[in-house]
């Protein structure tokens, strides 16, 4: 070799190919699985909660934000109206209208007042049912909501979709492909989630100033044609002349059909759910957020003035200047009334501006609605243990949700008349729910005008919902799907997250703590498990007498008695308080928690990194069926409480040397 020569590097060895599969499972799953629960309601989509240093936004920007669901509703609003009341259909509108300022309006200021960190209604419900019935409801107001932003993620993809298909300088081989271009919209909707979706309040502000613009726009020109050509104002007058024989008649009529027009409320629930984006006062407290609850009520206000306005303008233009055949499917303003305005009195340059601009708005809605469940699903099923692992994460759910999707948009063929009876259930329930709740906190404070006006508001929308679901039960099978989902898989996380630990916080007294010390100062701790019937001083005696015997506690070791007592079993984790107490001759421990083995479990560990030795913990033998006792334990936090607490603690300590040992006589 000569000098010239470079020395032969060692190259590096390759991994087997074994060994290199197991590796992408592992990355795949790694990257699955990153954004746990605990952060998903600071995921930063449009309804994401701001991190504590983060000062928020005015009130008008947040405005935009729920902005992207509301307003986007003038996409294809104005022709479902006109699908459903016909010529009638400003009076409908005006119908709609009156219960959105009257109704709507009033309902969600109370609701911002009420839960002002973006709970929304389905908080203030949960408050009012104890034990599990209180969990059901809210599991079943889930399926509800969860209808509600899936519905606004396929009918806003369906109406984009429709955008597309209509405009004339699409590719003609773009026609009648409405359901594939609805499925790459979806798609590409998750793929953003999957990407990571950061925070979005000035796009959000950039797509609503855009559209309204236009809409304004669109609304001016439609007005100069009308005013223009009076006759158009004749035609419409004396058709309705013809098919009705009064104006009572007419406003009979009316009001029939606006519950089918319910899609122009559907911003509400949104304006509170992006609560915590408002900036309120520098004076605000998590307890009191005075600034907060006005500015957002500012927000529903304003926005609910500006969709009001718009909706009427809106009805006005298109029934008077469309042909009502072609509303009608297939026709060319179905599900894109104005845009066929657009299009027609301002020149197909324009209306493609103004395509451009609803698709991007749809397709933010869908976005929004998103995040918005990513939000909602996170925010109560752990805190109930009816989360599965890996819900955990930000990326599964969103998978989850695609799939639910397109099961959707292939179902109703990406027709957005079809979805639209699916879209005003959810929206209908959870409007029916926050009235239902604000009547409810009105009469515990005591305010009998508020109490009856909300009662009087949650008949109308329980009139509304009822008729909704009679006349298109759509609505309601895909809301019974989604509850049915819920409920499943949330007992089934339940059942089997049954066994953790699930302490947030244990906490000794300063008695506990003397006691407890008092008793390591002779060895090991020996913890008798106690279920007193009598709290009587032979009762005690009695027990501690048959322990040592059937279990052998060594003689001359002190004992401390550990009693459980169960609050509320379907609560899933609590912070538990030890107190002790010294009576009938004998030291106690006393606890509140949801269920007992894992209650005992958490405070044997806890007692084990207090004093550095192992606790023993003795228990009697339960009669009875263990399934029986299975579902004691299930159901009310009791059973066969000693097998129980020796698997919690197996599942929280995986090294036998340091974990608690558990003893049954």
């Amino acid at each position: 070799m000569t000098g010239t020569e470079a020395e032969p590097q060692p190259q590096p060895q390759s991994r087997p190919q074994s060994q290199q599969e197991a590796v992408r499972p592992r990355r795949w799953r790694a990257w699955l699985l990153e954004g746990l629960s605990e952060q998903t309601a600071r995921h930063p989509g449009p309804h994401g909660t701001p991190p504590a240093e983060h000062k928020g936004h005015r009130w008008w920007r947040v405005m935009c934000l729920t902005g992207v669901d509301y307003f986007s509703t003038l996409g294809y609003q104005p022709g479902i109206a006109a699908l459903a009341a016909g010529l009638l259909s400003p009076l409908a509108t005006l119908v709609l209208i009156a219960l959105t300022l009257l109704g709507a309006l009033p309902v969600y200021r109370r609701v911002a007042k009420e839960s002002p960190h973006g709970e929304g209604s389905i908080a203030m419900l949960e408050r009012l049912l104890p034990w599990w019935a209180g969990k059901l409801f809210v599991l079943v107001l889930l399926g509800f909501a969860a209808t509600d932003f899936m519905i606004t993620i396929t009918l806003s993809a369906a109406d984009a979709s429709a955008h597309v298909v209509e405009n004339p300088f699409t590719p003609h081989w773009l026609d009648g492909e409405n359901v594939w271009i609805t499925l790459v919209l979806i798609a590409a909707l998750a793929a953003v989630f999957l990407k990571g979706f950061r925070e979005a309040i000035g796009v959000a502000v950039v797509l609503v100033g855009c559209y309204l613009t236009l809409n304004l726009v669109v609304i001016l020109a439609s007005a100069w044609q009308i005013l223009s050509h009076p006759a158009h104002i004749g035609d419409w007058t004396d058709a309705l002349a013809a098919g009705h024989s009064s104006p009572l008649a007419m406003i009979g009529v009316a009001l029939l059909v606006f519950p089918k027009l319910a899609l122009g409320m559907s911003g509400f629930e949104t304006g509170v759910a992006v609560m915590p984006q408002v900036r309120g006062d520098a004076t605000d407290t998590y307890e009191k957020p005075a600034g907060r609850i006005r500015d957002t009520r500012k927000l529903l206000t304003t926005a609910a003035l500006i969709m009001s306005c718009l909706l009427l303008l809106s009805s006005l233009a298109t029934t008077i200047l469309i042909p009502q055949k072609e509303f009608e499917s297939g026709g060319s303003a179905n599900g894109r009334a104005l845009a066929y305005l657009a299009h027609e009195h301002l020149g197909e340059a324009f209306g493609t501006v103004y395509d451009v601009s609803t698709i991007a708005i749809l397709w933010f809605a869908g976005a929004s609605a998103l995040a918005g469940l990513l939000n909602l699903v996170p925010r109560y099923l752990p805190r109930y243990g009816m989360a599965p692992e890996w819900t955990r994460a930000v990326r599964p759910l969103v998978l989850v949700f695609l799939t639910i999707a397109v099961f959707i948009t292939v179902w109703f063929n990406a027709s957005v008349d079809d979805q639209s009876g699916a879209y005003a259930t959810g929206v209908l329930v959870l409007m029916l729910s926050a009235s239902f709740a604000s009547t409810v906190a009105a009469r515990h404070t005591g305010h009998r005008f508020a109490m009856y006006g909300f009662a009087t508001i949650t008949a109308v929308m329980a009139y509304t919902l009822v008729t909704n679901v009679v006349e298109r039960p759509d609505g309601i099978k895909i809301a019974s799907l989604f509850i049915l989902g819920i409920l499943l898989t949330s007992f089934a996380s339940r059942v089997h997250r049954a066994f953790e630990l699930r302490a947030v916080d244990v906490t000794f007294d300063e008695v506990a703590a003397r006691l407890i010390d008092e008793a390591a100062g002779a060895g090991p701790l020996r913890v008798i498990a106690n279920d007193p019937d009598e709290h009587s001083a032979a009762e005690y005696r009695a027990k501690e007498y048959r322990q040592r015997e059937e279990t052998h506690i060594p003689d001359g070791r002190p004992v401390l008695f550990l009693e459980v007592f169960v609050q509320d079993s379907s609560d899933f984790t609590a912070d538990l308080a030890v107190h002790g107490v010294e009576e009938h001759g004998v030291q106690k421990l006393r606890v509140a928690g949801p269920v007992v083995p894992n209650t005992i479990a958490a405070v044997l560990m806890e007692l084990r990194d207090r004093t550095g030795r192992i606790p023993h913990a003795y228990f009697t033998w339960t009669e009875g069926h263990p399934v029986s006792h299975l579902l004691r334990f299930l159901v009310f936090g009791e059973g066969e409480t000693a097998p129980v607490t020796r698997e919690v603690l197996r599942r929280a300590e995986p090294d036998p040397e340091r974990r608690p040992r558990v003893h049954v006589g």
